[in-house]
């Protein structure tokens, strides 16, 4: 297998839900392990997700865990995840569905460099970034 990189998202005990959207959203095959099937007995724990994976048809690999015990959750906003390409009605369609629920800081719309662009964090407070490239002359 390629080496790859894609993003890891920590949850405050919300996984399983955050993930079943991003994947209504993205669409693909998602799987999930719980503490509970890697042996924990904790009843707080047994149901929750140490990790999960969405695979879509278009190439995204998304992944996810509810924090570890005796882990801090958290979050902060030096990191967005970036969605760019020419195909505007998918990447509006995506755009739509992440803003629902959340919180846009840069409406998508045209931009000074000519692209359409946007910024929001969703409903699980991912950041993301949207961009439709425009024909270039």
């Amino acid at each position: 297998m390629a080496s790859r990189l894609n993003p890891y998202f920590s949850f405050p005990g919300n996984a399983r839900e955050a993930m079943e959207f991003y994947q209504r959203v993205f669409g693909g095959s998602l799987s999930t392990s719980t503490f509970g099937a890697m042996g924990t007995d904790d009843p707080a724990l047994v149901d929750k997700i140490m990790h999960a994976m969405l695979e879509t048809d278009r190439g995204f690999t998304l992944m996810g865990s509810d924090t570890a015990p005796g882990m801090e959750h958290d979050p902060g906003n030096n990191v967005s995840v970036s969605l760019s390409g020419d195909d505007a009605d998918e990447l509006r369609g995506y755009w739509e569905q992440l803003a629902d629920g959340g919180t846009v800081t840069v409406p998508l719309e045209k931009q000074m460099w000519g692209d359409e662009f946007g910024m929001c964090v969703d409903r699980y407070g991912i950041g993301w970034m949207v961009n439709i490239g425009q024909p270039r002359d």
